[in-house]
């Protein structure tokens, strides 16, 4: 049995996908997102990420690092996922616009400041 993805992990998962989301974004329009369906259901993918990864964070985690709502992340996931007919193309286009880099740069700070090897201890 694989050993648990813990914190550190699920942090690493939201970069990546953020990662995946900018780099593909960086050069699309609003319409270039909603022209091809295929696309679209990618960048949704790749936030249904961000959301889960931040679901599964722990409690600890999400109490202690409390300068980022994480249940707002998360319900977005739940959003998605459970209304997936409804995703609303201007809602994807405005977090990636402005929700996706200032997370970025807050996952990365908690990831470079926290010690990792005492925090997995507690």
């Amino acid at each position: 049995m694989r050993e648990p993805i813990r914190d550190k992990g699920r942090l690493s998962h939201i970069i990546d996908a953020i990662d995946t989301i900018l780099e593909r974004t960086k050069e699309m329009t609003y319409e270039d997102l909603i022209a091809d369906k295929i696309i679209f259901g990618g960048i949704v993918y790749y936030t249904m990420i961000i959301g889960e990864a931040s679901y599964k964070l722990s409690r600890l985690f999400k109490d202690t690092f409390t300068d980022t709502d994480w249940d707002v992340i998360a319900n977005m996931r739940h959003h998605i996922v459970h209304g997936y007919y409804q995703v609303n193309p201007t809602d994807i286009w405005y977090v990636i616009q402005n929700d996706l880099q200032p997370l970025k740069e807050r996952v990365e700070k908690i990831l470079t400041d926290t010690n990792w090897d005492e925090w997995e201890q507690q």
